[in-house]
């Protein structure tokens, strides 16, 4: 579904030269919801721009479905880690979340409908009425996750979207990815910073150096597909992936070098 080529990119200006990604390679299979963890600034939301076409990349490329990505590419939507400025506090909710599918050729009632329908899934069947400061920081982003699911995506891209909720909020947003990811089969690529979020909710987590990036290592996550988190979180499997990432994640700040290609935990991507 979605293939990383040797992608690198350069920020230039200033009389600064910035290497932020320097070689990333790494493939997203089709159904996967796979997590992206690395030290603060590494690169996490460069290379997620990069992927969703809103950023050029100095070298490499990506490929959706086996097309280069060269801007925001249609079956593709972004969640942002700030949900304050991603709705526009004058439309309410329902007029937020409807708000991508005027780019769609289809008719008041069918946009309406996908409407009801993200809206109920996020648990905000009754809020298409309000506007976007009438509801909490963890509601707010459930509306910005439910305009991502009327689109109707075949892949996800999600930038830290619960940092900055609290600790709470950000369980039950958990636990709500995890059962949208089941229950309608979207391709994920979550971004996070945090090692516990990253086990728990992927597929398979990939550890990324620290900047200039490259993939460090990638693990499967052999935890059962129903996850909850009184049981899932003290599983031991939990416990020994968790120190697995953190080990991975203080060695590189300390600027250890490993080639994620040949000692990688999993087999190289297919």
């Amino acid at each position: 579904m979605l293939d990383v080529r040797g992608l690198r990119k350069v920020y230039e200006g200033s009389g600064r030269r910035v290497e932020a990604v320097r070689d990333l390679t790494f493939t997203v299979d089709p159904g996967d919801l796979v997590c992206l963890v690395g030290p603060s600034g590494c690169g996490k939301t460069t290379l997620l721009k990069c992927m969703a076409g809103l950023l050029e990349p100095t070298g490499g490329e990506v490929l959706l479905e086996g097309r280069r990505v060269d801007g925001p590419p249609p079956g593709t939507a972004f969640v942002f880690q700030e949900y304050g400025r991603s709705l526009f506090p004058w439309m309410r909710v329902g007029e937020n979340v409807e708000l991508p599918l005027r780019q769609k050729d289809m008719s008041k009632a069918e946009r309406r409908a996908l409407v009801r329908d993200a809206l109920e899934s996020v648990g905000l069947a009754d809020a298409a009425g309000a506007y976007p400061w009438q509801l909490s920081g963890g509601m707010q982003q459930r509306v910005a996750i439910a305009r991502a699911l009327a689109y109707e995506p075949r892949v996800l891209l999600m930038d830290e979207p619960f940092a900055a909720v609290d600790a709470q909020t950000r369980a039950d947003l958990e636990d709500l990815v995890r059962g949208l990811w089941r229950q309608r089969g979207i391709t994920i690529l979550f971004v996070t910073h945090d090692i516990d979020e990253a086990v728990y909710l992927g597929e398979r987590v990939i550890v990324l150096s620290a900047s200039p990036t490259v993939v460090r290592e990638q693990l499967t996550v052999d935890l059962p597909a129903e996850r909850d988190q009184l049981h899932t979180r003290v599983d031991p499997r939990f416990a020994g992936l968790r120190t697995r990432v953190y080990e991975q994640i203080q060695a590189a700040k300390r600027g250890e070098v490993r080639d994620a290609l040949t000692k990688s935990s999993t087999p190289p991507p297919r």
